[in-house]
């Protein structure tokens, strides 16, 4: 499920694969690399090792090896093993969505609602079927405060995973933002993102959407 806003792209990430796995390794080795070059730099200014400096070009090269595998290669492979994964759940536990969206072509979009509250009761399917209903609720029916209650609900009645925390909270962003026009509400649910998800994709993404809200909201001329 992917709502039509400024959180596409961040959505569509988050559908694969929300934190980032491999964001604490690059930040450690970062650090690491930074604590290198810090002590190079005292080494070779005191003239205790003059040949310190060269240490830290190996440094920042291997820092750049990291980042360069982690995102170029490790990351897609692992985004596109889940996502196969995630398929094949969707298959054995109920063919997928296909049937439902069919429904929706047709035009019986509250049958269609009803079928992803159905299938929501299931418990491996509840988040996406949940996500999917609202959508439908929000963009279709014009219920969106009935989907963001349910949203809600869903959130607060069992602990969550990671990633299907940061996806209900991102449909909530949006919920909040274009369909019942709360942008406060859009505001405090991006900082709870932000501060529950700091290594998740696309989090500065984030943070310049929750800049940009604010100043629509407290820069703005009044009426």
């Amino acid at each position: 499920m992917i709502f039509n806003s400024p959180f596409r792209s961040a959505f569509e990430r988050a559908n694969r694969s929300t934190e980032e796995p491999f964001g604490l390794v690059r930040l450690v080795v970062g650090a690491i690399a930074l604590f290198g070059t810090v002590i190079a730099v005292v080494l070779a200014v005191t003239g205790a090792e003059t040949r310190a400096l060269q240490l830290v070009g190996a440094l920042w090269a291997v820092y750049g090896l990291v980042v360069g595998f982690t995102s170029g290669v490790l990351e897609p492979v692992i985004d596109g093993l889940f996502q196969a994964l995630t398929n094949i759940g969707l298959m054995r536990a109920g063919g997928g969505y296909s049937a439902i969206e069919s429904m929706v072509a047709r035009g019986q979009v509250m049958s269609a609602a009803e079928a992803y509250a159905e299938r929501a009761r299931n418990q491996p399917e509840r988040v996406e079927a949940s996500l999917r209903r609202a959508k439908l609720l929000a963009e279709s029916l014009g219920h969106a405060e009935t989907a963001a209650l349910e949203l809600d609900n869903l959130r607060n009645a069992a602990p969550l995973s990671g990633r299907d925390d940061f996806r209900i909270g991102l449909a909530l962003v949006e919920l909040h933002e274009r369909h019942l026009g709360d942008p406060g509400r859009a505001m405090a649910e991006l900082r709870r993102l932000i501060d529950r998800h700091p290594t998740a994709r696309d989090i500065r993404r984030l943070r310049s959407a929750l800049a940009e809200l604010k100043s629509q909201r407290f820069d703005a001329p009044p009426p």
